[in-house]
């Protein structure tokens, strides 16, 4: 048994093992066409070995399967209560987010004090909120649906399931996701002839009257 114990789960799952893992500050995933469970698996794992991770876009996260199956799991989940008297528990979240949340919480020993802290890393939000908008997102290669779903498989939105079993938020967030990516349209085509303008100034520059005094400097 203790041969067994000692060969930890160090090099499974995701590629490369704790000693070869390189820290990020805070590394900001972008949810979109992930699938559920693959992406929940790889996020747990890098919270429990000390990586801070803000998952963004939780509505547009897939699960594998027709829409009308996932829903039918969805609604009989909402049944289980506690009969005597539902507040105890368990508590069924609508948002996006709270379920992918949930979802990653049931991969972590999070009645643990190393569990606890794991989870304290996590954020999860439904869009992309303001103070996470220009910071670089990352993706998942091994939790990407069109990497890991055969082609022609069903496949659904968890934003679609939330909006159909009580999440009343879906119009609010596409208003501002909307409204973010105007924003950044308008960044881009600045950006865009800030580096026509450079270009071709580095052309004047190398082509001009005083190309050849500027090479003799070494510039």
């Amino acid at each position: 048994a203790r041969g067994r114990r000692g060969t930890s789960s160090r090099t499974a799952g995701h590629s490369g093992g704790l000693g070869t893992m390189v820290f990020e500050k805070v590394v900001v995933i972008d949810c979109k066409n992930h699938l559920l469970g693959r992406l929940a698996r790889i996020i747990a794992k890098e919270l429990l070995s000390g990586q801070k991770g803000v998952c963004v876009r939780c509505e547009d996260i897939n699960i594998s399967g027709s829409f009308y199956r996932n829903k039918l799991k969805f609604l009989d989940k909402l049944r289980k209560r506690t009969n005597t008297n539902p507040a105890h528990g368990p508590y069924h979240f609508r948002a996006p987010s709270r379920i992918f949340h949930r979802v990653i919480r049931g991969m972590i020993p999070h009645k643990t004090y190393r569990g606890k802290c794991a989870m304290e890393r996590l954020k999860v939000f439904e869009g992309v909120p303001e103070q996470y908008a220009s910071i670089k997102r990352m993706v998942v290669p091994d939790a990407f649906r069109i990497t890991r779903l055969k082609p022609g498989r069903r496949f659904c939105v968890l934003g679609r399931i939330s909006d159909e079993i009580g999440w009343k938020r879906k119009a609010d967030v596409e208003q501002l996701e909307a409204a973010r990516k105007e924003k950044g349209k308008v960044y881009w085509e600045t950006k865009k002839a800030l580096l026509v303008k450079q270009k071709k100034a580095a052309v004047d520059t190398a082509t001009g009257p005083y190309a050849e005094v500027l090479a003799k400097h070494g510039y």
